[in-house]
């Protein structure tokens, strides 16, 4: 793959849309803006000086945003919002056959959403970063992005797209929407909800700490950073994870029982008779 900066140069400047500016949204869209990209953003709350400041024009009207003539849709509200968000966007106002992209954590869900609500000629591109402003603040290189060509019928459009993250060195997995469910269940989600545990218990650094649990504290202080609503929302809109949580509570008990066995046949028989 070529260098950052002469793949850039060969890029097709796109005009980007990006519905929910939170800090996931912005994240992505510096890196957009550094491209050559033009980004124009709606959201609930009021981002106008920020985007101001980013180069970016801010719309708090729907309608009007919708009206602005973009390529690709890019949709980064929270999980729990999504339905109502989706619900409530005025397709008619579109002036264009557009692409809509979403980047949310889950996949199922989203895919299930826009497929129901979205205008028929509209295509879907469904993906998730799996990095953020944390792992990704030195760069994408080697980062995973992986994505789901839902409904695609203009292929440049959407090659143009995914060209933002190759461009930047991420490794690129394409990937069914239940596949990616399936496998994040058993990675991400579980290690949201150790993370939880770990949150619940007050872990913090001691004098004499391994390195294992100094991995414990860092995935104690991630989670942390991150809202209960998106650890809701990953247990609420990714079918696959009600079953992982059922799973460690069986292990822990598992570990339990094979503690209190293990404790039983390893005590002192004198002692034992007391």
């Amino acid at each position: 793959m070529s260098s950052s900066s002469s793949s850039s140069s060969q890029q097709k400047t796109l005009r980007i849309g990006i519905i929910g500016f939170g800090p996931f949204a912005q994240f992505l869209a510096k890196t957009m803006i550094k491209q050559g990209h033009i980004i124009r953003a709606t959201s609930r709350s009021d981002y106008s000086e920020l985007c101001a400041n980013l180069g970016i024009l801010f719309f708090r009207d729907m309608g009007a945003f919708l009206e602005s003539d973009n390529e690709v849709i890019m949709i980064s509200t929270s999980i729990l919002s999504l339905s109502r968000v989706v619900d409530s966007i005025p397709f008619h106002c579109l002036k264009r056959l557009t692409l809509f992209v979403d980047v949310l954590s889950v996949k199922e869900h989203p895919k299930d959403v826009l497929l129901r609500i979205l205008p028929e000629e509209c295509d879907l591109l469904c993906t998730h970063p799996m990095f953020g402003p944390e792992s990704g603040k030195d760069g994408w290189t080697d980062l995973t992005f992986m994505y789901d060509m839902v409904r695609i019928t203009d292929h440049s459009l959407c090659s143009s797209f995914l060209q933002i993250f190759s461009t930047e060195g991420c490794t690129m997995l394409e990937m069914t929407c239940e596949e990616h469910d399936r496998l994040a269940a058993r990675s991400q989600f579980l290690t949201h909800t150790i993370g939880r545990i770990l949150v619940e218990m007050e872990v913090e650094p001691t004098p004499i700490d391994t390195k294992g649990f100094q991995k414990l504290v860092q995935v104690k202080e991630s989670s942390a950073k991150d809202s209960f609503d998106l650890y809701t929302g990953l247990f609420i809109h990714n079918r696959f994870a009600r079953q992982q949580m059922k799973n460690l509570e069986v292990a822990l008990e598992k570990t339990k029982e094979k503690l209190q066995e293990r404790s039983k046949e390893l005590q002192d028989p004198i002692i034992s008779k007391f």
